[in-house]
């Protein structure tokens, strides 16, 4: 699929059928992660690919918003491997791991596979169900599997603010 269709067409999905994520689609949908960029080339994300019964009931534990996807991933990053900005105020490891979690949700959109970002749980919940050491932070979950009939994106998923808006030109 082009690059502007994907980013286009993708929306959240609320809804999945029982159809489960083929393993070379997974692949190709972590991979898109691997390559993702990190601050100074850190690689500090952990992706944990929660497909167990156990493991989707921890999830449907922490939050409603599983809604039936056969496939979680659980998307933290190593706190004592972050690169820290000048000041000492902030350091990378949110935003690697966003940026590692984004290329993910575009690269299942590309495999046609649906996807849907979750931080509606509460993080320590579900970082101890998971048994994450603790220089781990979790940062989010994502859905992935095939949308059931009927789903589709909810009836604002189109409406933008126009460039002027949210952008400035100096």
């Amino acid at each position: 699929m082009e690059f502007k269709e994907v980013v286009k067409n993708r929306y959240s999905c609320k809804k999945y059928s029982g159809r489960p994520v083929e393993k070379e689609k997974l692949t190709a949908i972590l991979e898109a992660g691997r390559l993702a960029p990190t601050a100074k080339n850190l690689q500090e994300q952990r992706i944990y690919v929660l497909q167990s019964a156990e493991d989707l009931a921890a999830v449907d534990a922490v939050t409603p918003c599983r809604y039936g996807a056969p496939v979680v991933l659980a998307v933290a990053f190593d706190k004592n491997n972050v690169f820290v900005y000048p000041g000492g105020k902030r350091d990378s490891g949110a935003e690697d791991a966003t940026i590692v979690a984004t290329h993910m949700i575009l690269a299942a959109a590309d495999e046609g596979v649906d996807s849907c970002w979750i931080n509606y749980f509460d993080m320590d919940k579900m970082a101890e169900a998971l048994g994450l050491p603790e220089n781990e932070e979790l940062l989010m979950l994502m859905d992935l599997g095939y949308a059931a009939e009927g789903a589709g994106p909810l009836p604002n998923h189109t409406s933008r603010k126009a460039l002027g808006e949210t952008v400035i030109f100096r």
